[in-house]
């Protein structure tokens, strides 16, 4: 693909336009495909119409922040530029030397894709597939590290894996080729050469596109073909289902099977209308829809029947030796078999030897020792980290009395309500009473208020730190925010949540209470106003006049308040804190609303 049309456009100018939302519909060389925003803004300008066209990486639209800078936007002024939609990810100027011409024959570049928002490079964690593997469409190839999460991405063509460009472990910048897939297997030995000549050992042809991009879907985007191809875009082999990205979120939301679904979008696509169509006349034909999707508890890649889950060199060392792989026992990501663990098979590499305890019963701890780079998510989180530091902030610290908190927390126990959901819904009470604590430092000069309360809560999982949000947490009940909740949670440790479901917070909370810590103070995230660290609960004796020896025992928590003093002051945190313990010492009745 070298250009794009835009088909429609889903919003006007002036409209506000919601991360995740789809805001344009554009016809590529293989089928139409919703283009969705990234952040929450409004559609300032478009600047290429419906049924123009515009080449990849080229400028269609522009979203701003703030409303009022729509009208600078418009008449060319300069304004805070929130995200700039385009087609796709930009072909770099420069010609890599000594590249070769394009084969006569049909073939797909696999490209690395952006995860997320916020990503500018992705690292491969493994291929599933070896050079020579045939592939189908709709069947993951590789898994790639994001800033946020590992994700599987598929292939879009059926077809033979002719080239690997970056190998298991190397990273590159997203719109750089990782690979090459050729139609015929005998255009395997062309395609190789050529693509060696187009990577040229790591450097790419393509450049990376900006990290604003509204086209750089939250899912992995489809390989870019470099001839034009017949196939149909409403469905595919093995019986792929094809619909817009908005209809696969809407259909997700409300467990609504898309097979059953009837698309009327470009040859048979499933279109966001139709699954609303579809919910409305009851699920077409299939049991009544559920509210809530199932929480996510399976892995995010499961081998198919006969496929042997191993790196590309473990299976050609395998071969080579002569030994059946299906016996190797995987120790590799996803449970994989390695290179080493062929190599230990065949006896070239013993494995490694258990140190002897230095006493009776005491375990071995293997140090790690040397440099150990940065995960994708560590590199995100330590970027925002060092944003905070140019933020002027404050801290409040108060001590609350949990003890009716903690007889609530019993009662809805049972019913999978825990506490970060019972946090989160008091938190959002008490923040609705003081909107200035759900608001953030707008760049003009002002205060940028948020009309949804998003209670984010930040997550440890392996290999980072998370947040995933409870939306509208004010509003809803705590056995809502139960489920929610643990969907989010199980989702995180899987790395399943979408962007939407861990940025877009409007207020924080993190928790160390559960580890014993009594109080710490927290970073606060950029572009929100506050974040609220809770400490753990302690007994502490205090003066009661009801009491025969004026005393009484009870439990406190010292929870700790970190604001931007830009648009937030030291009495604005006072009062929010004194609302939030008065919730939770006198009214949490509250909470069961």
């Amino acid at each position: 693909m070298t250009e794009g049309k835009i088909v429609s456009w889903l919003k006007s100018e002036g409209d506000p336009v919601r991360a995740g939302e789809a805001i344009m519909v554009v016809e590529s060389d293989k089928a139409d495909m919703d283009v969705e925003a990234f952040e929450d803004g409004f559609l300032a300008k478009i600047h290429v119409g419906e049924g123009e066209q515009a080449e990849v990486g080229a400028l269609v639209a522009v979203i701003v922040a703030n409303e009022a800078d729509i009208a600078s936007v418009q008449t060319g002024a300069a304004a805070p530029v929130l995200a700039t939609p385009a087609a796709a990810p930009a072909a770099s100027t420069s010609t890599p030397v000594n590249v070769a011409a394009a084969p006569e024959f049909e073939f797909t570049r696999i490209d690395m894709p952006a995860l997320s928002s916020t990503m500018k490079e992705g690292k491969i964690v493994s291929w599933l597939k070896a050079e020579g593997d045939a592939v189908t469409s709709g069947e993951a190839i590789m898994v790639v590290e994001s800033d946020k999460a590992d994700m599987d991405v598929e292939a879009f063509e059926d077809g033979f894996l002719a080239h690997i460009s970056i190998q298991e472990g190397g990273s590159c910048e997203v719109g750089k080729p990782v690979a090459f897939i050729a139609t015929s297997k005998d255009d395997i030995p062309a395609l190789k050469a050529y693509a060696a000549t187009v990577t040229g050992g790591g450097a790419t042809s393509a450049a990376a596109p900006p990290a604003s991009m509204a086209a750089a879907a939250a899912t992995p985007k489809p390989a870019i073909k470099t001839s034009a191809s017949s196939s149909s875009a409403s469905s595919s082999g093995g019986g792929r289902v094809v619909a817009s990205p908005l209809a696969k979120k809407r259909a997700e939301e409300v467990g609504l099977d898309l097979s059953t679904v009837i698309g009327t979008g470009p040859e048979g696509r499933i279109t966001g209308a139709d699954v609303e169509k579809a919910i409305a006349s009851g699920g077409s034909g299939k049991a009544a829809v559920s509210k809530k999707p199932d929480a996510v508890s399976k892995p995010k890649w499961v081998p198919a029947p006969g496929v042997i889950a191993a790196t590309p060199t473990a299976k050609a060392a395998a071969k080579k030796a002569g030994i059946d792989i299906s016996a190797i026992v995987g120790t590799g990501n996803f449970g994989r078999v390695t290179l080493d663990d062929v190599k230990a098979a065949t006896g070239e590499k013993k494995p490694a030897a258990a140190k002897k305890p230095s006493a009776p019963g005491a375990a071995v701890v293997e140090l790690p020792e040397g440099l150990v780079p940065f995960t994708g998510m560590q590199k995100a989180v330590s970027s925002n980290m060092e944003k905070s530091l140019a933020v002027p902030i404050f801290r409040v610290s108060r001590d609350i009395v949990t003890n009716k908190f903690d007889d609530l927390y019993q009662q809805v126990k049972s019913k999978g309500v825990s506490v970060s959901a019972l946090l989160a819904k008091a938190v959002g009470l008490a923040v609705a009473k003081h909107p200035i604590m759900n608001s953030s430092y707008d760049p003009s000069g002002g205060i940028m208020y948020k009309s949804d309360i998003n209670i984010a809560m930040a997550v440890a999982i392996d290999g980072g730190l998370i947040t995933p949000t409870i939306k509208n947490a004010n509003e809803r009940n705590i056995y809502d925010i139960g489920e929610n909740w643990k969907e989010l949670v199980d989702k995180a440790k899987t790395g399943g949540l979408k962007p939407d479901d861990y940025q877009s917070g409007t207020f924080t909370i993190t928790n160390l209470g559960m580890f014993g810590v009594n109080q710490f103070d927290a970073i606060l995230p950029p572009g929100q106003g506050s974040i609220l660290a809770i400490g753990a609960t302690q007994e502490a004796v205090v003066p009661d006049k009801s009491a025969v020896l004026g005393l009484k025992m009870v439990k406190k928590m010292t929870v700790t308040l970190t604001c931007d003093h830009r648009p937030i002051y030291g009495a604005d945190a006072a009062l929010f804190l004194k609302t939030l313990a008065d919730i939770l010492e006198n009214k949490i009745d509250m909470l069961l609303k």
